[in-house]
């Protein structure tokens, strides 16, 4: 059984599959330590190949294309996450496709859990009040409502979002979720509560995470008359994506009301530009789109792909396999 590396950026292929995880994936299939990109592609060397293993920079081809170049191919694994961009063409010819996405949501999950704890404490905003006046930092650490019934708010309901409740319950935190695709009754089993409007969310919580899937539909949804609704003492996270918030709209909020805070690990454009208020504001934290895998994580998606792999194989259930129906809700 055939099967290649293909990605258009080499060096994130050298990333996420090490050493470790090319002797176990050639192990299973007839592969060589090479990464193709579609200047290396054409009708006829590919013809036997059944299996792609890919990962960030996936190659994008049309139905034509994947019919001519890759006529026996049969599943496609991603070690990534979002496979929006490449996968309709695939999925129309019925070859199957796997994503590592919850591989890749443990560290959006951990790092999102991470700065809900962080902000229900107050760290933003104490933490840069101390070094201008410790005292007075510590007189207003109170006004916070720490980790305890405190009501937290997550938009969206997929994966990382699940995850994030998951963890946050753990904590006894109060949740509220906003997203159309959770019921009531699945609602009350985990113990959260169901929102109709992120006017609810926004009224009521001390920090707001943001996991809404990136549709075009989401664009914008965070809109101003949202956004202008953010009290003292609040934070906003966003891992989603920079395009769900009108951004002018919070950081001129962030501007104006040194009190509220936001987290901002993905921004729209990505970077910001330099002269962005985003870089000028202290109750502004920006951090790189470091919330997805990085440093040795990205390894963990090729592993989740050589384990669906290993399944597919042996005729078991497969756990990570993306449907066209997924598309119309997944990030």
């Amino acid at each position: 059984m055939r099967a290649i590396y293909l990605t258009e950026e080499e060096w994130q292929y050298a990333r996420v599959y090490d050493k470790t995880m090319k002797d176990k994936i050639s192990k299973l299939f007839d592969i060589k330590n090479v990464c193709y990109n579609k200047s290396k592609l054409n009708s006829t060397d590919f013809k036997d190949v059944e299996f792609i293993f890919s990962t960030w920079g996936m190659t994008v081809l049309t139905e034509e294309e994947i019919k001519t170049i890759f006529p026996s191919l049969k599943c496609v694994f991603y070690a990534a996450g979002t496979v929006q961009y490449f996968a309709r063409p695939f999925l129309k010819l019925g070859i199957r496709v796997f994503s590592a996405w919850q591989a890749n949501a443990v560290p959006v999950i951990e790092y999102a859990v991470s700065q809900i704890l962080l902000a229900t404490k107050g760290y933003y905003q104490l933490s840069a009040m101390a070094k201008l006046n410790y005292i007075k930092a510590h007189e207003v650490m109170n006004e916070y409502p720490g980790n305890y019934n405190t009501k937290v708010g997550i938009l969206g309901y997929g994966a990382i979002a699940k995850g994030v409740v998951k963890e946050l319950l753990n904590h006894n935190e109060d949740i509220y979720v906003y997203a159309p695709d959770i019921t009531n009754e699945e609602a009350n089993k985990l113990g959260v509560h169901k929102t109709n409007s992120l006017e609810e969310i926004f009224d009521n919580c001390a920090v707001i995470s943001n996991h809404v899937a990136n549709l075009p539909s989401t664009f914008g949804m965070i809109n101003k008359d949202i956004i202008n609704r953010l009290k003292d003492r609040q934070t906003f996270i966003n891992t989603g994506r920079g395009q769900q918030v009108d951004e002018v709209a919070l950081l001129n909020k962030c501007k104006d009301n040194p009190l509220i805070c936001a987290v901002m690990d993905v921004t729209y454009p990505e970077p910001p530009k330099q002269d962005s208020l985003y870089f000028k504001l202290p109750n502004v934290t920006v951090t790189p789109h470091i919330a997805g895998s990085s440093g040795n994580e990205v390894v963990r998606m090729a592993e989740y792909m050589y384990q669906e792999a290993n399944r597919y194989l042996k005729n078991e259930k497969c756990i990570y396999e993306v449907t066209m129906k997924m598309l119309e809700t997944m990030a």
